[in-house]
């Protein structure tokens, strides 16, 4: 332990020969920091203040890295996006009661996503908040995190904080992954006890994640309902490429040679251009496949709930691969749910398969094939187009270009038109490369994302931001260059939300609810900070600022004008808006 008191040999007047050593002693500081060492973590996201300003100075010291921000849910989101990286659990570090709650932001997205995350947060001690006597930030925090996550704990002693810590990451990482939140009191980190019986304390955690097996039945049960499709698809969601199973999955799709349709965080598992994805033919397949298998896949809002006109009116049987039992069923009825890890369920079908899998028929196939093939010429005219000014294809066209020409770059993307759009057009071609706004489909993760696919992958970072979107994390450039970070940030800038023409019917000076400062210079925040600046109006001058951006890897800023009419209100999610499908109507 770090945190010792010198042996020194101390003397008395009776007995000068007999020197008396001071025990060596450890903290709850050093505890903290030695337990979280001791399970491989190695990076802290956090944002100093009271109490733990001390922990942070003590982390760095102890060799971790502390990426400190300007908000705590910016940390937090940054914490989400490094466990679902590393299938470790991320580290959020905040102080007590207005800190956590902007953490617990973070944290309750990381648990819906399913992204493992460890939310620490410093707090009032229990007997002032129990009396409600109105201490410092007093908060009842460990009784508001608990809905909101997957396990709250707290630790009170020092000797039980390897437990504690033992307990979060146990929880972050086991079956579904989620947040958990770890509730520190401030005098815990002065408590001192023996060094000794302090490393004897810790706990190095042992298979956090243990292989979850499928039964053999639930395995001949799914192949069974698979071997009587006509027209099989196979969907592929973020849980698929959490679990690392690249190989297996992609075996599994080439084996069987049924058509896939990734979700936007699973894209790249397999290319994007690989022959058998059925992107670019998206509601063709789901209107007509009669047997889906979902893998780490969930049929929420994103996927109409598995039922309506997006699945059209063919009858359909479902294959469920899912960790959660209580997942099946959960919208339609599953045919053959298989319980399991991704990567155990995914070998067992590899194995029941056999050597002679019949491919699908070549009507479904072929269909599939002249769809995509009509779509992507389609799509491949209004890339080529370059108007001025920019719109959302000539701008994400030259995106798409650069991650064919770096694979390896990380792509963040939010907002509401320039998410919709850069799912479709940008082609990713390796695995867990895309981040993006995720189930609750929340503006704010951008710098954040950034910050982490940076941090953890030493890659180049894009991160694709609507103008409204960027506002949410915004001053995290800050963050992006005191850490000298590889990472472009391409604000699609068309002066507001959805769009800037909006106005106020009522004649009154104030502008429309939806629209910011004309012609705002996002670049020039950038600058400020040290980093990189561009204007860009044209696609030419965006594609040299970008291209120069990640081979540089300095930080980077291009303000990317687009027109201000090239948008539609909440993007492909216009249903969801009372007003609008009022209007439809």
């Amino acid at each position: 332990m770090s945190s010792v008191i010198e042996n020194r040999a101390t003397s008395t007047p009776q007995d000068m020969s007999k020197p008396t050593s001071v025990p060596e002693t450890t903290d709850g500081f050093h505890l903290v920091i030695e337990a979280l060492k001791l399970n491989d973590i190695d990076t802290i996201f956090g944002l100093p203040g009271i109490p733990i300003t001390d922990l942070t100075r003590k982390a760095q010291v102890a060799g971790m890295r502390m990426i400190s921000f300007r908000h705590e849910q910016n940390a937090g989101n940054a914490a989400a996006a490094a466990g679902f990286l590393t299938q470790k659990p991320g580290i959020c570090l905040t102080v007590s009661a207005p800190g956590f709650l902007n953490g617990l932001t973070a944290l309750a997205n990381a648990t819906t996503n399913c992204f493992p995350m460890i939310l620490i947060s410093g707090s009032s001690e229990r007997e002032i908040v129990d009396l409600q006597q109105g201490d410092y930030e007093e908060m009842d925090q460990l009784a508001i995190a608990k809905p909101l996550c997957k396990a709250a704990y707290r630790v009170l002693h020092a000797e039980d904080i390897g437990i504690g810590i033992a307990r979060a990451i146990r929880a972050a990482l086991s079956g579904r992954p989620g947040g958990v939140y770890l509730d520190l009191p401030a005098k815990l980190f002065a408590q001192t006890m023996d060094a000794a019986a302090g490393r004897k304390s810790l706990i190095k955690v042992v298979d956090p994640a243990p292989r979850q097996i499928p039964a053999p039945d639930a395995v001949k049960r799914a192949l069974d309902v698979l071997k009587g499709a006509k027209k099989p698809l196979i969907l592929l969601g973020k849980g698929a490429a959490y679990a690392q199973a690249d190989a297996d999955i992609r075996a599994l799709i080439e084996k069987t040679g049924i058509p896939y349709l990734p979700m936007s965080m699973a894209k790249g598992l397999l290319p994007d251009t690989h022959p058998q994805s059925a992107s670019a033919t998206r509601s063709h397949v789901l209107a007509e496949a009669d047997v889906v298998m979902l893998i780490g896949a969930r049929l929420n809002w994103l996927l109409s709930h598995g039922k309506g006109k997006t699945w059209g009116a063919a009858p359909k049987q479902f294959i469920q691969i899912d960790i959660s039992p209580t997942e099946i069923d959960s919208n339609v009825a599953i045919a053959a749910p298989l319980i399991g890890d991704i990567g155990s369920c995914v070998s067992a079908l590899l194995a029941g398969m056999g050597s002679g899998w019949a491919q699908p028929p070549a009507e479904w196939t072929s269909g599939i094939a002249e769809r995509k093939d009509k779509n992507q010429s389609k799509m491949a005219a209004q890339l080529a187009a370059r108007p001025s000014p920019m719109n959302f294809h000539s701008a994400l066209s030259v995106i798409r270009d650069q991650v064919k020409t770096r694979p390896d770059a990380v792509v963040v993307n939010e907002g509401a038109n320039t998410l919709d759009f850069a799912r479709s057009i940008v082609d990713m071609y390796e695995p867990r490369k895309r981040l993006d706004v995720g189930t609750w489909g929340i503006m704010g993760i951008g710098m954040g994302f950034a910050v982490a696919a940076a941090v953890v992958t030493g890659k180049p970072v894009i991160a694709i931001e609507g103008d409204s979107a960027f506002g949410f994390s915004g001053m995290e450039v800050e963050t992006i260059c005191r850490y000298n970070l590889p990472v472009c940030v391409v604000v699609f800038n068309n002066n507001g939300v959805y769009k800037g023409t909006d106005v106020n019917p009522t004649g009154h000076p104030d502008v429309a609810p939806t629209v910011f400062v004309k012609n705002a210079r996002y670049d020039k925040l950038m600058e400020a900070f040290g980093g990189v600046g561009v204007h860009a109006t044209t696609a030419d001058e965006l594609q040299r600022a970008l291209a120069e951006a990640v081979a540089s890897g300095r930080p980077t800023l291009i303000n990317a004008v687009i027109d201000e009419t090239a948008g539609t209100e909440s993007g492909r999610i216009t249903s969801l808006n009372p007003q609008s499908a009022a209007m439809k109507k």
